[in-house]
């Protein structure tokens, strides 16, 4: 089981922030810092100092680190087009020596959207430029050095495109899809992903959506599923009073933090864990939301990630 950090910088986290916590990620031995991909914050929060991008930011942190994975869950396919997306992915890959996975989504939040003029389509249209979008992104990827990539699609075209940078990874970034739909999100994760994840869902949900996904795959003719995954909100305490202090930091309660997200005592989320990967999870993305408590990792390093 890999463990992996999540967090959520519109809420309010400058860049030395998350460079700070990538670091204590990488140095205390967890998988991979991902951040979302939001320009508003949410909730009863200042959000100050205000959004930072994804991309610009994990290329910053890709040369700050040496050893975990980067990347987002997930990038809003409603935010950037295709092409320049495929090169802002490629060079950050590049420039981290090959330790980038792309999630991506339909993008969801109309409040961001209005807020910075940013085009909010349906949903079903969302769909329909998220499928397109992981096409291009493969193509432009997957075209050989010195040839050129065309796309006809309802909503993208790209004509002779040089399909240029290519990333470090060879035939690009792994593709990480995610959600709880019970038709279009399993039958674009069958087709499309390298990894499929399933977002805060509780334990029985969650294996109910790698099943979907298996099946789907299965109809698809596909041999081997995406790698399952689950995030979770992450709140550990060694005893009752620590656990609580660190809930009422994020606005949460304690029983239903333990209901629907991995909280408790380090044992409880041990347990949860392995639940999980009974299901088959193979990671887990830790929700971190007080980014500036370092040693909430410290204490999941050495009482969580080193017993599973």
């Amino acid at each position: 089981m890999r463990l992996r950090i999540f967090t959520e910088p519109q809420q309010g986290a400058s860049y030395e922030t998350q460079l700070a916590v990538a670091k204590a990620t990488e140095d205390l031995g967890f998988d991979a810092f991902f951040r979302s991909d939001h320009f508003v914050k949410m909730g009863d929060v200042s959000g100050e100092p205000g959004p930072t991008d994804s991309w610009i930011t994990l290329g910053a942190i890709a040369r700050e680190t040496s050893r975990i994975r980067l990347g987002t869950l997930v990038t809003a396919a409603t935010f950037r087009h295709p092409g320049p997306l495929a090169i802002a992915v490629a060079q950050v890959d590049q420039m981290s020596g090959g330790r980038v996975d792309l999630g991506i989504g339909t993008g969801w939040f109309e409040q961001e959207h209005t807020a910075y003029g940013i085009p909010f389509p349906s949903l079903g249209e969302r769909f329909e430029r998220l499928e397109e979008q992981v096409r291009i992104l493969n193509g432009l990827w997957r075209t050989p050095a010195g040839e050129t990539f065309a796309f006809s699609g309802e909503h993208y075209t790209l004509v002779e495109s040089p399909a240029l940078p290519k990333p470090a990874q060879a035939g690009g970034p792994p593709i990480i899809l995610g959600g709880f739909g019970a038709k279009r999100t399993p039958r674009l994760a069958a087709r499309y992903a390298d990894e499929y994840n399933v977002p805060f869902k509780r334990v029985g949900e969650t294996g109910e959506a790698f099943d979907r996904v298996r099946a789907a795959c299965a109809d698809a003719g596909r041999a081997r599923p995406p790698v399952c995954s689950a995030a979770q909100v992450v709140c550990c305490g060694r005893d009752e009073a620590e656990l609580r202090r660190r809930a009422d930091a994020i606005g949460r309660d304690v029983p239903e933090l333990r209901e629907n997200g991995l909280a408790g005592t380090p044992g409880e989320l041990v347990d949860k864990i392995g639940r999980l990967g009974e299901l088959g999870a193979e990671r887990i993305y830790l929700q971190l939301l007080d980014m500036h408590d370092l040693d909430h990792l410290e204490l999941l390093a050495s009482e969580v990630l080193a017993k599973v």
